[in-house]
């Protein structure tokens, strides 16, 4: 794995099993082991961010809960508890190396807005440059539909192509893709390596993960997806495997690497792909279709045949084929209401219509990303 090898900045995610040995709390011995190696990475000049899962699963430890409670309320209480026995063993584990932790909790909604994109961004870059590891979780105190639909791997993804990492290494309790659910397929084969973007992945990856996690393979290979789009390679190894963060940094084939063949997103379109659900839609004919997808045009207000949901200026907003798939994302020029009203009229009349003109494209096609 020469990309590894090759790798400047890497992302680590590690999963709630690991971070909690199955739940039974948090692992110190298993934390102080990656603390071990990623110190040896940071002497080799590599620069590392964890996202790290379990303040959920430790919370619930410490109180005492058996499985993971659905009330939302619940939930929150147990990130807020356990999350204090997170952060203290990643920090007493990191500085027996000399090394400085620093907690970041973000949400996706952190990550869709804009300005906290970039503020974001240049924290953690301030982070690495000061030699502090990173340790970043979801902001599970806090946040509602997260909880309810988010996971870390996606999160880990996010992270990945906000500070245009080299490659995002996913440690689970698994010891990569396989070819089928190895739990019901014996014969099963390891995917040793394949395409990020290759449709067949998510077929192999169907189904869900334990009691305890909120994933499973199947959004590690939607998070390898995503990070493949700045560019980055993806690898989903064991998480206990002796050395696997050292012995993967060195080149050595460990779990299944998922590559990145695509040329990476520019960062403010890399912005506008990274957005996890948007509610404003444009629904456009088969002719502004062809010419987002194919000619790689402006978005004008004669091809769209329908606007859903309420949106202002500047709003990000998806595009959608005929039959419905989101073909295209991006920052609309008008609002909702002035959108209704130019929408199937050629730009000419724009300023008859509405009385001004901002822009005669609906959305600008350097402000347009294609999925």
């Amino acid at each position: 794995m020469s990309v590894l090898r090759e790798a400047k900045t890497l992302v680590v995610k590690v999963g709630s099993s690991l971070v909690t040995n199955e739940g039974r709390g948090v692992d110190a011995e298993a934390i102080a082991r990656w603390a071990a190696q990623i110190a040896g990475l940071a002497r080799a000049g590599r620069r590392v961010i964890l996202v790290s899962s379990g303040a959920i699963v430790e919370g619930m430890h410490r109180l005492g809960w058996k499985r993971r409670p659905h009330t939302m309320h619940e939930l929150q209480a147990a990130a807020a508890v356990g999350q204090m026995g997170l952060v203290q063993c990643y920090e007493s584990c990191f500085r027996v190396h000399g090394l400085h932790t620093a907690q970041v909790l973000l949400t996706h909604a952190d990550l869709a807005d804009r300005e906290r994109y970039l503020n974001a961004r240049a924290t953690l870059r301030t982070l690495l440059g000061l030699g502090a590891i990173p340790v970043i979780n979801e902001n599970d105190t806090v946040v509602t539909d997260e909880i309810k639909f988010g996971d870390n791997d996606t999160l880990g993804a996010l992270v990945t192509n906000l500070v245009e990492a080299d490659v995002l290494v996913i440690l689970t309790d698994q010891a990569g893709l396989y070819d089928a659910d190895p739990r019901e397929h014996p014969g099963a084969k390891l995917v040793g390596e394949a395409d990020a973007l290759d449709p067949r992945l998510e077929a192999m990856a169907g189904g869900t993960g334990s009691l305890l996690a909120k994933g499973g393979m199947l959004t590690k290979v939607q998070a390898a997806r995503r990070a493949a789009r700045s560019g980055a390679h993806t690898v989903i190894a064991s998480g206990k495997e002796a050395d696997v963060l050292t012995r993967l940094a060195n080149g050595e084939r460990i779990g299944s690497l998922l590559t990145a063949k695509t040329v990476p997103l520019a960062a403010r379109k890399q912005w506008l792909a990274d957005h996890l659900s948007i509610s404003a839609k444009l629904k456009v004919d088969a002719g502004a279709a062809r010419a987002l997808q194919r000619d790689g045009k402006s978005l004008l207000p004669v091809g769209v045949t329908e606007v859903s949901g309420e949106f202002e200026r500047g709003a990000v907003v998806a595009c959608l084929a005929p039959d419905g798939r989101e073909i295209a994302r991006g920052l609309v020029n008008y609002s909702a209401a002035e959108t209704r009203r130019i929408m199937r009229r050629p730009s000419s009349e724009i300023e008859a219509i509405l009385g001004h003109v901002d822009e005669p494209e609906l959305i600008h096609r350097d402000n347009l990303v294609l999925l």
